[in-house]
């Protein structure tokens, strides 16, 4: 019964997190344009900006969350997992590598961050390749 209602959690944090991200990114074109992928960079900032902070706050002020009908790693499933995941998932790419960097492991923080971004690229440039083979769909 717990694992339903974990899943619960991360699928309304989930749909929370996609249309705020959808919001943000209409309002960023109809306000800024849509030339650049301002809507992203926002979305990503701000992501980041909010995991940052949440899980801080969950982490160093635990005793606030005490005695709550929402438990701390409960609401972590729901803002940080589904609200911040649907949201941009590149927030949790920036707060993995801060806990590289913080915990003073430069070498892994640097693999991960250029392996993320290159291989990522790469990974995009093949998914469109094998889209345009005359086989697929």
């Amino acid at each position: 019964m717990r694992l339903l209602g974990q899943i619960g959690l991360v699928a309304l944090g989930s749909a929370l997190g996609g249309l705020s991200r959808w919001g943000v990114g209409l309002v960023a074109a109809r306000w800024l344009g849509a030339a650049l992928p301002i809507g992203t960079f926002i979305i990503n900032i701000s992501g980041s900006l909010f995991l940052g902070w949440f899980l801080t706050v969950l982490t160093t002020r635990v005793s606030a969350f005490e005695n709550r009908w929402l438990h701390p790693d409960d609401l972590r499933l729901l803002v940080a997992v589904g609200f911040a995941g649907a949201y941009t998932t590149f927030s949790t790419f920036e707060w993995e590598s801060y806990g590289l960097l913080r915990d003073g492991d430069e070498l892994a923080a640097t693999i991960y961050m250029c392996g993320s971004v290159v291989l990522g690229l790469i990974a995009v440039r093949i998914g469109v390749l094998l889209a345009r083979m005359p086989w697929t769909l």
